[in-house]
């Protein structure tokens, strides 16, 4: 089980601009021994910096490394991944709508509840529209303030009872974030779940 700290250190790590993934190893006594970062669209180097800022006030001994998403995806050990292609909030139609890409099909979603809870319940209805049977929902969602931006941070509730999950992004505009830290929260599920 991950401690506080451990979370804290997860979810700053995934407020980085570009970050999509963040896998985090344990050495032999549980000690947070390697994290690796899977980012798009940034330099490697930089966040790299920023990373290792980060980790030094949480696991000064701690190697970071940083794999750019298209040749990360190929190790992945579900094979292809969950895309996200697009999410935009129609304000005039008050209803946010968002487009996922998976193997080679588009599932869409849409929710009329602005462009935060829309962005979240329009990602697990995009997700369901490519047969993924996702059990969870939404339990809270919310911008934090930041140095580096507004991030939003997603929280999902298990209907089996199983723990929450988290996830955070960060991207131009609340529904493309909203989408970005649902795809985020749900990572580790959707690697091994049937689809």
């Amino acid at each position: 089980m991950m401690s506080i700290t451990e979370e804290d250190f997860e979810l700053e790590l995934r407020s980085l601009p570009g970050v999509v993934n963040v896998g985090i190893a344990h050495d032999e006594d549980d000690e947070v021994e390697m994290v690796t970062l899977v980012i798009i669209g940034q330099n490697p180097v930089t966040i790299r910096t920023q990373a290792t800022q980060i980790a030094n006030l949480y696991f000064p001994d701690v190697t970071i490394v940083v794999e750019l998403a298209d040749s990360a995806s190929s190790t992945n050990q579900g094979g292809a991944r969950v895309a996200l292609l697009n999410a935009d909030f129609d304000e005039k139609a008050g209803e946010c709508e968002v487009q996922l890409a998976f193997e080679g099909r588009i599932g869409v979603g849409r929710a009329e509840s602005g462009p935060l809870i829309g962005g979240v319940e329009g990602t697990l209805a995009a997700l369901r529209n490519l047969d993924y049977e996702v059990p969870y929902y939404l339990d809270a969602v919310t911008t934090v303030p930041t140095i580096r931006g507004w991030p939003v941070v997603v929280t999902l509730r298990s209907s089996a009872d199983d723990a929450d999950l988290y996830g955070i992004a960060q991207s131009e505009g609340e529904s493309l974030s909203a989408a970005r830290a649902t795809l985020n929260a749900l990572n580790r599920f959707l690697t091994n779940a049937p689809h």
